[in-house]
């Protein structure tokens, strides 16, 4: 394969390469997700209410992951993408031996500071070599793809492992499961992964001679723009870029709280730990499936609509969540928090790329990604201390559900619609 012509089907061998490495990136995430928080009291003693300390090692997270995704954005555009996401499975092999031997919680952060670094590392780069592959009028498709194999890898490991827990212990089941994971990945990024930076060079050559909507691209920047500048304009220079970052803040306050809260809030009401998993995995495999879909969607409709319509529609569901009593109705108000998601997710990137021009792309989604998974550190926070000062876990559903209807408002006040072919620039 030469980098000749842009389009997924073009590229379909490299691309469906990317996509089996983000489901991998999706199962080393995902094996944190349900027994490390359901059984934190029981396995790594965290006492019971303690709330904040359940919530440090999704704050170490979000912090490192999304320092790392401003760094690797723009080592990217230096080293390449391949050696960016292979250094991120590098990161990721001490993980499952460190949560094995966990004597305390401490173990378990620490281990959550590399599990960062290997997210920021590898989602990264799966998410801009797509990008990098395909067409402007594939982004959506091309990300929603990306996030569809990635978030179901997440609900896929979060039962599994639930099941493994069950049969072998968590200790175990989260070792073999992550020696898997992690080493097949590497592998794979070895012997089959290729470098995507050569199609992102290309498009920028092509850029100045294309016809056709052209994307209204902030105005302003350098032709090679420093960090700081980049970081100036992602986060208040431009307005729209400005909303489209604190919207992705944001909506990581809900994967935060399903993170933290979901699985002891469930396991506390006296569900069984699989029953837990697939509750939680309800909202994470509507979420990845759907985006198959709604990236496509905005490819068509535009990004705004879905973006604005996610926040509120998932801020809905964890509103809903503890007004139901019955499992089928948990599944459903998970399920409705997920479709939110599918809808906000992708869209956001996919926006963030439409008017990034090719040769700062890199670091334009490593920013966003930045303040994006930043969220996490701050939606963890956040919920933590909300629980902690109130004494009870209901108060952080609204806390949640609030922050994504008046994050979705802002949306729809400071940003425009940037597919271009629905508003392009013009002289």
């Amino acid at each position: 394969m030469t980098p000749l012509n842009h389009g997924i089907r073009a590229n379909l061998g490299q691309f469906a390469h990317q996509v089996v490495q983000v489901f991998f990136v999706g199962l080393t995430l995902g094996m944190m997700r349900t027994v490390v928080p359901a059984l934190s009291e029981s396995e790594f003693g965290v006492a019971r209410g303690s709330f904040l300390l359940l919530a440090s090692f999704v704050v170490a997270f979000g912090v490192v992951k999304g320092a790392l995704n401003f760094v690797a954005g723009r080592l990217s555009e230096r080293v390449g993408r391949r050696r960016v996401l292979f250094w991120g499975w590098l990161s990721a092999l001490p993980i499952p031996v460190m949560i094995w031997y966990a004597p305390d919680w401490g173990w378990i952060v620490a281990a959550t500071v590399l599990l960062g670094v290997n997210q920021g590392f590898t989602w990264s780069m799966t998410q801009t070599s797509k990008l990098d592959l395909a067409r402007g009028d594939q982004r959506g498709l091309a990300i929603g793809m990306n996030e569809f194999s990635g978030y179901v890898g997440v609900a896929i490991a979060g039962i599994v492992t639930a099941y493994l827990a069950e049969h072998l212990g968590a200790r175990e089941g989260l070792l073999w499961f992550g020696l898997f994971a992690v080493g097949a990945a590497g592998i794979a990024t070895l012997l089959w992964v290729e470098e995507t930076l050569p199609w992102a060079r290309l498009e920028a050559a092509r850029h100045a001679s294309a016809t056709g909507p052209r994307p209204r691209y902030p105005k302003g920047v350098s032709a090679k723009p420093g960090t700081w500048e980049m970081f100036t304009l992602m986060t208040w220079r431009d307005r729209r870029m400005a909303a489209l970052c604190q919207a992705g803040l944001v909506e990581k306050f809900v994967d935060a709280w399903m993170w933290v809260i979901a699985p002891v809030w469930l396991y506390q009401r006296g569900l069984p730990l699989p029953l837990v998993g697939w509750i939680v995995g309800a909202y994470g495999i509507t979420w990845g499936v759907a985006q198959f879909f709604t990236g496509r969607l905005s490819d068509r409709i535009g990004r705004m609509r879905p973006i604005v319509w996610g926040m509120w529609l998932c801020g809905a569901g964890i509103a809903l969540m503890p007004l139901v009593d019955s499992a089928a109705w948990l599944l459903g108000t998970a399920a409705l928090a997920g479709l939110g998601m599918a809808l906000l997710y992708p869209n956001l990137s996919a926006a963030v790329a439409d008017i990034a021009h090719p040769d700062w792309r890199g670091s334009a989604i490593g920013i966003y990604r930045f303040w994006r998974d930043f969220g996490y550190a701050v939606g963890a926070g956040l919920v933590g201390l909300t629980a902690a000062l109130t004494g009870t876990l209901a108060s952080t559903f609204w806390l949640v559900a609030g922050a994504m209807v008046a994050s979705g408002l802002l949306v729809h006040l400071m940003a425009e619609e940037t597919l271009p072919r629905l508003n392009p620039a013009h002289d």
